[in-house]
C-alpha cells in the first residue's frame, strides 16, 4: 500500500514539505484512541530473540531510525510504534539554528537516493530537552553537532555542552564531526582533533556514574589509512563504538535530474561502500568495539548483509522514505529466520 498509492502521491510534492506534513499528520494520528495499537500490531515483531544487548544498553529489536529524521525529539514516540528498536534524535546543536537557504533536500528517484544540505537546522538542545523528559521508554540515542557559527577550535565547547544538556535524557551518544553541510566540519575527523574532542568527552563522561556510551559516526569517504587511524583512536579514547556511515559526497554512478547538487548523498547508492566500511573496521579491529551499520539499506537483504559485515545494530534513514514502515517489520522478520536456517 505504501510504496502503490502513499509514496507516489508524497512524491509528487517538494520532499522537505512532505517530511513535516507526515510529522504532523503521525502526531495527529496517534492522538485518536487505539491508533498507536494498531501501529504495534501491523508493524512492531515481537520476539526475545531479537533482543541485543550491545554497550551495557539492551535494545528490543537491532533496527533503529538514524538521526536526521527527528532532529528536535518531537516524534520518538509516535515512530517507536512503528517497529523501531531505538530512535535516535539530532544532530543537535547547543544554540538553535536555522539551517541552510532552502531548497536543501533532493529526490533521486531514479537512484532510490536522497541529497540533503540540510546543515544541522534545530531548535537548540534546550528545547530538546524539554521534549525528552516525557520520554516513558523508548530507547534514545542523541546525535550531537556544532553550530555553524563556533569556529573549530572552539567546537569542543559546543559538544560539551550538548553532552552534558542532555546527559540525563538519552541512553547513548553519538558525536557527528561527518555530516558535509557545516563548513570545515569534517576536518574534525582528522586524528588530533578528534582525539582532542573525544578525550574531552570521556573526560566529562566519567564524572558520571554510571557513564554512558559515546559513539563516533564517521563519513564513508574515509581512506583506508583513515579507517585504521578511526580504530586507534578509538582504543585510546575508550569510546563505545562507531556508527558506519554517514552521507557521502561521492557522486559516483547517480542517474537522476538532482544528481549533482551539493549535500550529502545517502540511499542504494551508499549501500555497498557503507557495508565495506563496516567489515574493514570489523575485521582490522578484530570486533574490537560495537559498530552500528547505516547507509543504503533498502531491504532485510541489505540489512543482514550489513549485520554479517559486523554491525551489531542497523538504522534505516532513506530505505524509510523509500519502503516504507514495512521495512522495518521484513528486518525483524529476515533476521529470525535467519537464526533458523
Amino acid at each position: 500500500m505504501y510504496k502503490s498509492f502513499i509514496r507516489p502521491a508524497l512524491f509528487r510534492f517538494d520532499p522537505e514539505k512532505v517530511h513535516y506534513f507526515t510529522f504532523d499528520f503521525l502526531k495527529k494520528f496517534c492522538k485518536i484512541p487505539g491508533a498507536e495499537a494498531f501501529l504495534k500490531k501491523r508493524f512492531n515483531v515481537e520476539d526475545k530473540r531479537l533482543e541485543r544487548e550491545v554497550f551495557g544498553l539492551k535494545f528490543k529489536n537491532p533496527v533503529g531510525l538514524a538521526a536526521g529524521f527527528d532532529k528536535d525529539a518531537k516524534l520518538y514516540k509516535e515512530l517507536s510504534s512503528l517497529g523501531f528498536g531505538f530512535i535516535e534524535v539530532g544532530t543537535v546543536t547547543p544554540k538553535p539554528q536555522p539551517g541552510n537557504e532552502k531548497k536543501r533536500l533532493f529526490r533521486l528517484s531514479e537512484d532510490s537516493a536522497i541529497i540533503n544540505r540540510m546543515g544541522f537546522n534545530n531548535e537548540g538542545v534546550e528545547a530538546m530537552v524539554e521534549r525528552l523528559k516525557k520520554n516513558t521508554g523508548v530507547l534514545i540515542g542523541g546525535n550531537i553537532g556544532k553550530n555553524k557559527v563556533t569556529p573549530n577550535e572552539n567546537a569542543v565547547d559546543d559538544y560539551v555542552f550538548s553532552f552534558n544538556a542532555l546527559f540525563d535524557h538519552v541512553d547513548y551518544f553519538v558525536v557527528n564531526v561527518s555530516s558535509p553541510n557545516t563548513p570545515n566540519l569534517r576536518e574534525l575527523q582528522d586524528k588530533e582533533p578528534l582525539k582532542k574532542l573525544l578525550n574531552t568527552l570521556q573526560e566529562e563522561n566519567n564524572k558520571r556514574t554510571p557513564a554512558k556510551p559515546i559513539l563516533l559516526k564517521i563519513a564513508p569517504d574515509l581512506t583506508d589509512e583513515q579507517l585504521l587511524d578511526i580504530i586507534e583512536i578509538v582504543r585510546e579514547t575508550k569510546i563505545a563504538g562507531v556508527i558506519a556511515t554517514n552521507t557521502t559526497i561521492s557522486r559516483e554512478g547517480l542517474h537522476s535530474e538532482n544528481k549533482n547538487e551539493m549535500g550529502g548523498l545517502s540511499g542504494k547508492p551508499l549501500t555497498k561502500r557503507s557495508t565495506e566500511v563496516i567489515r574493514f573496521l570489523s575485521e582490522k579491529s578484530g570486533n574490537a568495539f560495537p559498530i552500528i551499520g547505516v547507509g543504503g539499506i533498502h531491504s532485510a537483504q541489505d540489512a543482514i548483509e550489513k549485520l554479517e559485515a559486523g554491525a551489531s545494530l542497523v538504522q534505516l534513514y532513506t530505505g524509510f522514505i523509500f519502503e516504507g514502515p514495512a521495512l522495518i517489520k521484513e528486518i525483524n522478520k529476515a533476521i529470525l529466520q535467519k537464526m533458523k536456517n
